[in-house]
This record gives structure tokens, sequence and C-alpha cells, in this order.
């Protein structure tokens, strides 16, 4: 494993972060408590130390599995991350957004089912729309002032917006957004125009997610919808990736490199990651050990800058996606 450092939050993470959206029983690839652990402590055996979770994966179970199995091992050497935005175990009006109300209330549910008393790193899960930026900073302010959390951070957003919240943070004293996990992936680059610039300016840690494309990127093209997973982001999420015009010529220049390298596909789109000055740590989401380790063997490939150049090329922009 290699290690290095979250942004300005000054904390060592692991450069591979472990996506827990696959633990619970929301859906059928999802993977239950027993199956949890045995990849969860493989990822610690392979030197893993950071996590990311939300309230609303598998409506809490995901934190509430993830809290059992952390609690057995020595929670210092430890990064966890969470979210709140959307709806987590409890469902009416005030168990989502980000008003003052609702983040005191599901932090308070997310550290319960963690089993902690502070979340290393506490994430909106998207922007609010309702709820005036100002009362979503205080709110996130008060809670690393009381202890509870002690970095703060974004996910999927326009580059204005996070620069407002920094606005904000900076003009009212507060404790300022340090990350950002946001979508990028070899057939979905728009953040190197939208809000990679805005994070190297302040030294904003990077936590991309989906960094495989939901699976696009680490199985050739005419494969692509033989998963169930594959087949639930494209039906209940409305995955693009396979739909734009250049994908499919990305697909194929990684099915290239990974026999040129004798690696997977998956391993190669994970090298370019590992080897891209915007990113700090993908956040790498799966249910199989053996595909786990394979990204932790992806650490080991060089790409040559030329190879580099021949998988980017083909990419043109496209329209944004992923803020909602």
């Amino acid at each position: 494993m290699e290690y290095t450092t979250l942004g300005s939050t000054g904390m060592a993470v692991s450069k591979i972060c472990l996506g827990c959206m696959s633990f619970g029983s929301d859906r059928e690839w999802m993977l239950d408590a027993d199956e949890s652990r045995e990849l969860i402590e493989r990822a610690i055996d392979l030197g893993i130390t950071f996590f990311d979770t939300a309230n609303v994966y598998s409506a809490g179970e995901s934190e509430e599995i993830l809290g059992d199995i952390l609690a057995d091992y020595d929670r210092d050497r430890l990064v966890v991350a969470s979210k709140v935005r959307f709806t987590g175990a409890n469902d009416h009006r005030n168990a989502r957004g980000l008003s003052r109300k609702t983040i005191e209330q599901e932090l308070d549910h997310s550290l319960d089912r963690l089993g902690m008393d502070a979340l290393d790193l506490y994430q909106i899960h998207r922007w609010d729309y309702d709820t005036p930026i100002e009362t979503t900073m205080r709110a996130l302010d008060a809670a690393v002032r009381r202890g509870a959390v002690r970095h703060v951070g974004a996910s999927s957003m326009w580059a204005h917006q996070f620069l407002e919240a920094r606005r904000v943070s900076e003009r009212e004293g507060l404790a300022p957004f340090e990350t950002m996990q946001n979508l990028y992936h070899l057939a979905y680059r728009e953040e190197e125009r939208e809000m990679y610039p805005v994070c190297n300016e302040y030294d904003v840690g990077t936590i991309p997610w989906s960094p495989l494309g939901a699976g696009y990127l680490a199985r050739p093209h005419e494969e692509f919808r033989t998963t169930t997973r594959a087949d639930h982001e494209i039906e209940n999420a409305g995955v693009p990736y396979h739909e734009f015009p250049v994908s499919r010529e990305i697909n194929e220049r990684v099915q290239e490199l990974a026999d040129e390298y004798d690696a997977t596909m998956a391993q190669i789109s994970l090298a370019w990651h590992f080897q891209n000055d915007n990113v700090t740590a993908p956040i790498v989401g799966t249910s199989s050990i053996e595909h786990l380790e394979e990204a932790v063997e992806a650490l080991g490939i060089s790409l040559s800058s030329s190879d580099v150049e021949y998988l980017e090329a083909p990419y043109e922009p496209v329209a944004v996606y992923g803020h909602e």
C-alpha cells in the first residue's frame, strides 16, 4: 500500500479509499454482514486505512456493518468518512437536506451506528438548494467545534457553489470544506475544467467516486451490461458513459494497454488515477476480494507518459453528470 496526505486536513490516508456502498441488504449485489467483514478485514490486511460510507447506504446498514468490524481494530490508525444529505434510516422531511436540524440529528445517528465518538470526515452528499449555504456551514462548524467531526467536505457540485461555501467559511470564520468527492474517470473528465482548478488552488483533497465508471472501464464495452450492478446503474442511476460518442474508443484503448501490461482493464483505469495529479485517493467500491486485491496491485503499475496521453487523447467534452 502507498499513503498520501488528504489535502489541507493533514491526515495520512491510503491511496485507495474503500467505498462502503456495497455493504448491506438494499440491493441483491450487496454483501451481508459476514461477507462484508471478510472484505473489510482483507482491505485492512492490505494496508487500506481510509473508508467512505453514508447514512443513505442501505438506510444506515452500511455504517452499522463498518462500525461493528472496525471496533475490533485500532481506531486511531483508520480514517472514516460519512455523508449527509439524503434520507438515511428514517424517512421524513427533516431526515434529508442540509438544515441544522437534519445535520445534527443525522450526525448523531451516524455516530451511533458507527459506534464512534467522532467522524474524521463528514461530507455533504450533494448541494441543498432549499437551505442557505450559511446555515449548512454554521451547522458543520458547530459539529467540528464540539468534537463530533474533525474535518468537513463536499461531494459533486458546481465549482461556483464550492467557492461560495469557501467564501462563507472565510467570512464567518467557519470550518471550510477541505475535501471534494466528485465524479472523475477516463470516460468522464469534466472536472478538469470545472472543479479541479479550484481544488488545486485551495489544497482540497480529492476522492473521486466511481473511478471505473460503474464498471464501464473494467470490461470490454460490449460486456458492460452483463453484470447485475451495471444493469442497476444504467436503469436506476442513468449512468451515461456507454452512450458518450468517444467512450467506446477509450474503452478499447484501456483493453489494449491491459493486454500490453498483462493487467486487467480495471487495473489500467486505476493506475491512471494513481498517477493523476488531480487525484488524492480514488474511492474503490467492490463486493469481490479478488477485485480488491487487483486494485491494490494496480498501485505497482507505472504507465508511461505516452500511454497516459494515448488513454486521454480520444476524450471530448460531454454533458455534466453526477451533481444530483
